[in-house]
């Protein structure tokens, strides 16, 4: 089944209408609006797809941290994924998501994935294309996904966008719109 982070934003605002006239969503569509959460974290492995942009040595060893941290997010070390980001990491998920904020340091970033991870029966992650922008990293990440009440699979097609200083990863903004990242990396 193919479905666009578009689907999941509607259907986030029909749960959320469901909620405000007081009738109850059903337990398929709360576990799919988890699905964005899940998503701003996905990747985990160089595909034969993979387009990768590696002109400096900060920025080469920038995307190696950030597979590691999506192969750890993918098999559910929650500790490994957060372990290469800065202590103190600014990570953003917009409003329109579920859990949609800001999460300060390893620890809050931590907390979110653990939560988002535990909402799937499976999740296979896989970065489609990593694109230097200055001391941004957009990253447009291909997962497939599965709701514990569900047999179907989901396709989604989102970005990430990390910020690199000094080498470290020092931010996370999350995109359901490629195009919209490529935007605000000015690209």
């Amino acid at each position: 089944m193919k479905t666009s982070a578009t689907d999941f934003i509607r259907l986030f605002l029909s749960v959320l209408e469901a909620v405000r006239s007081g009738r109850r969503a059903k337990a398929g569509q709360l576990f799919s609006l988890v699905i964005i959460a899940v998503l701003c974290l996905s990747g985990c492995t160089k595909s034969r797809k993979e387009t990768v942009v590696e002109n400096t040595p900060e920025l080469a060893r920038a995307i190696a941290t950030l597979r590691d941290a999506y192969s750890a997010f993918n098999r559910g070390d929650m500790d490994a994924a957060v372990r290469g980001l800065d202590p103190h990491i600014e990570w953003t998920e917009p409003a329109e998501f579920p859990g949609g904020r800001t999460y300060h340091g390893r620890d809050g970033v931590k907390q979110y994935l653990t939560q988002s991870r535990a909402a799937w029966a499976d999740i296979s992650s896989e970065p489609e294309r990593f694109i230097n922008a200055g001391d941004r990293i957009v990253v447009f990440v291909h997962a497939r996904l599965r709701a514990k009440d569900s047999k179907e699979w989901q396709d989604v097609k989102l970005a990430d966008v990390y910020t690199v200083r000094g080498g470290k990863i020092v931010g996370m903004r999350a995109f359901a719109d490629r195009q919209e990242a490529l935007r605000w990396v000015g690209q």
